[in-house]
C-alpha cells in the first residue's frame, strides 16, 4: 500500500534527482563517461546588450551542457527590434559556446507567436512541434549544428 502526496518537498526533490541520476549513469555508458568531466555540469551563458545609459536593450540567457548550448530566453526591447540585435545576441552566444566551451549544437524552444521564423532564418531546424501547449498555442523545439 502506498500513500501518494502532491506537496512540494525540496529534500524529496533532491533525493529523486540523485536517484534518477544514479540510475541513468548505471544504464548509459555515455553518461557514465561524462561523470567527473567538465562537460558533466551545466554552465550558465548570458549575453547582454546595453544601451548608452546602461539599460538592458536585450539579452540571452542559457546554459551549456556537454556539447550543447540551450537557449532559455532571448528578448529584445520593442524599441530596438528590427535592428538585428536579436541576431547579434544569438550569434554571440553561439560563438562563445562553440569557441570557448566546445559546443557543437544549440537547442531552444519558442511559441508560435514568438519567433519560430526568426530562428529558422538563423539556420535552426524545427525538430518538435507540440500543439496546444499551452492551450491555443503551439510550442516549437528547434536545433542548430554549430560549424
Amino acid at each position: 500500500m502506498f500513500r501518494l502526496e502532491t506537496e512540494v518537498d525540496k529534500s524529496r526533490h533532491d533525493l529523486l534527482r540523485r536517484r534518477l541520476r544514479d540510475t541513468n549513469t548505471a544504464a548509459s555508458p555515455i553518461l557514465r563517461a561524462l561523470r567527473g568531466t567538465p562537460g558533466e555540469r551545466e554552465r550558465p551563458l548570458q549575453v547582454w546588450a546595453l544601451d548608452d545609459a546602461g539599460a538592458v536593450a536585450g539579452g540571452l540567457v542559457g546554459h551549456t551542457w556537454t556539447t550543447w548550448l540551450h537557449v532559455t530566453y532571448l528578448w529584445v526591447d520593442e524599441h530596438h527590434r528590427g535592428a538585428r540585435l536579436g541576431s547579434r545576441l544569438l550569434a554571440h552566444a553561439e560563438r562563445a559556446a562553440r569557441d570557448e566551451r566546445g559546443c557543437t549544437a544549440v537547442r531552444l524552444e519558442t511559441w508560435d507567436f514568438q519567433a519560430p521564423e526568426f530562428y529558422k532564418k538563423q539556420g535552426y531546424d524545427v525538430v518538435c512541434v507540440i500543439p496546444d501547449y499551452p492551450p491555443g498555442i503551439t510550442e516549437y523545439t528547434l536545433t542548430k549544428r554549430l560549424g
